[in-house]
């Protein structure tokens, strides 16, 4: 994933921007950068690697130095960013949020054509930024050639371009991820999470509209193209997961949404008849929690938190670019409250299960403390395709998904006929898969929310919402 702010005021903004973008490390993990322009010192630029300490303490001696009234700011868990690129359009910084599938294809088409030459990176891989900036140098203004790369990208594009005019801001064209303005007496920001700009001082101004263009200056905020609600299919998961407790997406609330989304679980279990008898309902944090809670308010069961997770060094147990060392940080994070866990029967709330490996091992944690029964409740449906349009749950192959294993193991290749059926907990393949997923977790019971209680929990029609994770529908 990803996320960005920028600000465009009648004072120096590099604070502004600096806050902002800190206020989105949640949502990546690899690096950290900021833009400025000034009229004096022209444009600046810093970037840093965040993999192993915090982007606040990357830049706290940058913004010393930095200068300007226009500056935007990027968390990115894949490319460095913003990048400089100068081109018939003038000298710009850009960062984008999202992923390009076909990137391959229009980079062997650029330089089969001998148009274009690409910055790489270390690896070798060119950056997506500079690709989208190649692609919007094809035109002859930014508006035309970000619709030029909406149309040539097979994925998603939401981006910020800093120029010596202001800041025009993208939103994707099928609205997966939010664009918000915010509004202050001394000029606009922009931000991925709405709530990064309100201890700034600015207030929502609006949403962007999917594939609408705007440009913020410190005096308005100008529409350059149309967006249309029509084409929205805003991520999902956005509520689900990867969201900040208290962010705002389309009016919903982040935190709200999953109280509910447990509400409705439990509502549901009350009615068919298969709530278990557990002495308490537990959240694995940190977003899990609220849809425990919630669980928890539904079925007059007491909430409990039989660990707690030592975050100081590791915020998020994904931080670490080894997977074997991420396993290894999300287990030493887990501290048991034995008077809580030793004897007792629990129920647990996640927000997801993916590949099911760090369940495995909390649920096997549990168990060595003293656990009589673990229950576990998925806070979403089984998810069972690689997001192809984020860079949540994107796989090497769907069979690093743990339903997508079991599926395979139970039927072969044939199983993937029958997705919707084992999604569906009421069909006998889809008690197999839970009831397999059970053994391989060591799970006294297991349930996921139904693809129809996750969209009557966010409260937006199902049309408008991107559930390709779980159904395969975008």
């Amino acid at each position: 994933m990803g996320g960005f702010f920028g600000a465009a005021t009648k004072t120096d903004c590099i604070s502004d921007v600096f806050f902002g973008t800190d206020y989105h490390s949640h949502l990546g993990t690899r690096r950290g950068g900021m833009a400025a322009y000034d009229p004096e010192l022209g444009f600046q630029r810093s970037i840093h690697s965040i993999e192993n300490s915090p982007f606040r303490t990357k830049f706290e001696s940058d913004i010393e130095s930095m200068k300007g009234n226009l500056c935007i700011g990027a968390i990115s868990d894949t490319d460095p960013q913003p990048i400089l690129l100068r081109s018939k359009l003038g000298i710009y910084a850009v960062c984008n949020i999202g992923i390009i599938n076909n990137a391959g294809d229009i980079r062997t088409e650029f330089l089969d054509s001998c148009c274009a030459s690409f910055e790489v990176m270390s690896s070798g891989k060119v950056n997506s930024s500079s690709i989208i900036g190649a692609l919007i140098s094809q035109k002859d203004s930014f508006v035309e050639g970000i619709r030029y790369a909406q149309e040539k990208i097979d994925g998603t594009m939401s981006l910020l371009v800093l120029t010596e005019d202001g800041i025009i801001c993208a939103r994707d064209k099928h609205g997966k991820l939010p664009i918000v303005i915010g509004k202050r007496e001394d000029g606009f920001a922009c931000s991925f999470e709405s709530f990064a700009f309100q201890k700034l001082g600015y207030e929502i101004y609006r949403e962007l509209l999917p594939g609408e263009i705007v440009r913020i200056t410190e005096d308005k905020c100008e529409v350059l193209s149309e967006g249309c609600m029509g084409n929205m299919s805003i991520c999902s998961f956005l509520w689900t997961y990867y969201g900040y407790p208290n962010s705002i997406y389309e009016g919903v609330t982040v935190e709200t949404m999953r109280t509910k989304n447990g509400e409705l679980m439990a509502d549901q279990e009350i009615r068919n008849g298969t709530l278990p008898d557990v002495d308490y309902i537990c959240g694995v944090p940190d977003s899990g929690i609220p849809h425990a809670i919630g669980y928890s308010n539904r079925s007059g069961i007491p909430f409990a938190r039989p660990f707690i997770k030592y975050t100081p060094t590791w915020p998020r147990s994904f931080m670490p670019q080894s997977q074997a060392m991420r396993n290894k940080v999300a287990k030493m994070k887990l501290i048991p409250v034995h008077e809580l866990i030793e004897g007792k029967k629990l129920l647990f709330v996640d927000d997801s299960i993916v590949r099911g490996t760090q369940m495995r091992e909390t649920v096997e944690f549990l168990y060595a403390n003293g656990a009589k029964e673990v229950h576990m409740r998925s806070a979403c449906p089984p998810i069972m395709y690689g997001c192809r349009y984020l860079n949540f749950s994107s796989s090497k192959s769907e069979l690093d998904l743990i339903a997508r294993q079991v599926i395979y193991d139970l039927e072969g290749e044939k199983g993937s006929e029958y997705i919707a059926e084992y999604s569906n907990t009421n069909t006998e393949r889809g008690k197999k898969l839970r009831a397999e997923i059970c053994k391989r977790l060591k799970l006294a019971s297991l349930e996921f929310q139904s693809l129809e209680g996750t969209v009557e929990a966010i409260g937006l029609p199902e049309c408008k919402l991107c559930t390709y994770c779980w159904s395969g529908k975008k």
